[in-house]
């Protein structure tokens, strides 16, 4: 169980470096260091740094996640996969969401504010991403199906 808690925080982790990276590029905007709430926009230099990034807080909750979701991944198995990838997109927003505002309540801010988003709640999620939580989802049934049988 503890190799595959580590896998799943180094996974999530990488993940989040290769997507904050990849928007960066691609809207060619960073969060502002003064406040997080906005985007300011970035050079191109910048933008070609590729210079993603990831919080520490994120890593047990990848971790954690990760575990908590194969036993729901043994029940759902079976299921049509666009059924499947509902559920993952609804659970991981919710886990998303309470992480959000516990850590919210714990040290006074979350790590990540979704304010400036069009289409986000309380800045803790964004709505927009549902398509990509749908297919993470999905993968990560894969990743859970690959680790099966390691770390009991």
């Amino acid at each position: 169980m503890l190799l595959r808690f580590l896998i799943y925080g180094v996974i999530g982790w990488a993940a989040e470096i290769v997507w904050t990276a990849a928007y960066e590029l691609v809207t060619g905007t960073r969060k502002d260091p003064l406040d997080p709430r906005v985007r300011v926009a970035m050079t191109r230099p910048e933008r070609w740094k590729l210079a993603g990034h990831t919080y520490l807080w994120m890593f047990p909750l990848y971790g954690l996640g990760g575990l908590a979701f194969e036993p729901c991944h043994e029940l759902i198995r079976d299921w049509w996969w666009p059924i499947r990838g509902a559920l993952w997109t609804t659970a991981i927003f919710a886990v998303e969401y309470a992480f959000g505002r516990l850590l919210r309540a714990a040290s006074g801010r979350c790590p990540w504010d979704y304010s400036y988003a069009r289409w986000h709640v309380h800045g803790l999620v964004r709505l927009d991403y549902a398509p990509v939580w749908f297919t993470f989802g999905l993968l990560l049934e894969r990743l859970h199906d690959a680790l099966r049988g390691l770390g009991g």
